[in-house]
């Protein structure tokens, strides 16, 4: 799907001091990342504390994404988990009509074996009204969705039409992209490894730090997918240390404080993660007065 190459942001969701959302900074960060550039948005991904968040809030909040941004941008809906029979039922009744795709993680905690991912992802496919992206991410879900069982389940299923890579590891990376059916993208789920990974055949990049910064971000990916490899070398190098810092002390507590120092967001996130430390703070701010005094 062309509309889903280049950058896409996961989206936080934005707390007030008392923890309810702040449905106001969310309209801010919409416009902000559309403003900035990115080419879509995705809605309750890790990024947006969707463990936190009841199924009432989760539906406000994809109710404001969606009327804020008025049909700009394709959106992606994050919707997955460890039970299958839960997914498969609520792609039978949730409107889907509003999304691009579904962006659905691998099986966390249960460990399932490579066949029993397999099987996962074919129930969903079987069953989903629109295009699936799938999500590895073996640091949070324990298990490394081999390039053996995406490139099966790509061959085996048309309306799977993408995974977002977040291995960290170039040489899975690289195999995927190496042989992958013609259509079938391979996006980047790490931001440190998104560039690298869009010169060696990537289709993007669903990018945390590109909605802090998506007219930089965005444009870097640009460039590479235009094989403008010093230009858009030069953005990487200048955003990797905030890439690290964003991080450091979980996500989103690190993007919710670029956040804060533009002035769009308060740094609030619900336990178990908490704020970033004064030291951090006071690291990303520097760094964001860097970027404003360049821009």
């Amino acid at each position: 799907m062309q509309s889903l190459i280049g950058t896409g942001v996961a989206l936080v969701t934005p707390f007030r001091e008392d923890f309810s959302i702040d449905s106001e900074a969310l309209k801010r960060i919409v416009n902000f990342s559309i403003d900035g550039g990115v080419e879509y948005l995705v809605i309750l991904g890790t990024t947006a504390e969707n463990a936190a968040l009841s199924s009432e809030e989760a539906n406000f909040v994809i109710q404001t994404v969606v009327e804020t941004n008025k049909g700009r941008l394709p959106l992606v809906l994050g919707l997955g988990g460890n039970n299958t029979a839960k997914i498969v039922e609520e792609l039978q009744t949730r409107d889907l009509s509003q999304f691009a795709a579904i962006l659905s993680v691998s099986p966390y905690y249960n460990k399932p074996t490579q066949e029993g991912i397999y099987q996962h992802f074919k129930a969903i496919a079987e069953v989903s009204p629109i295009p699936v992206i799938l999500y590895n991410v073996p640091s949070r879900t324990g298990v490394n969705m081999l390039p053996s069982t995406v490139l099966r389940l790509a061959c085996d299923f048309k309306n799977i039409i993408g995974i977002k890579e977040a291995a960290g590891d170039m040489i899975q990376a690289m195999k995927l992209i190496k042989d992958k059916p013609k259509d079938f993208l391979v996006i980047s789920g790490d931001d440190m490894i998104a560039l690298p990974m869009v010169l060696a055949g990537g289709a993007g990049v669903i990018s945390v730090i590109g909605q802090g910064f998506p007219k930089e971000f965005s444009e870097m990916i640009r460039l590479g997918l235009n094989k403008k490899v010093n230009d858009a070398n030069k953005i990487h190098y200048l955003f990797m240390d905030c890439i690290d810092m964003i991080f450091e002390q979980g996500n989103p507590a690190g993007i919710k404080q670029v956040f804060q120092s533009l002035g769009i967001t308060e740094n609030t996130v619900r336990l178990p993660l908490v704020k970033t430390d004064e030291s951090l703070v006071s690291r990303i701010n520097q760094f964001v007065a860097l970027i404003n005094k360049l821009a």
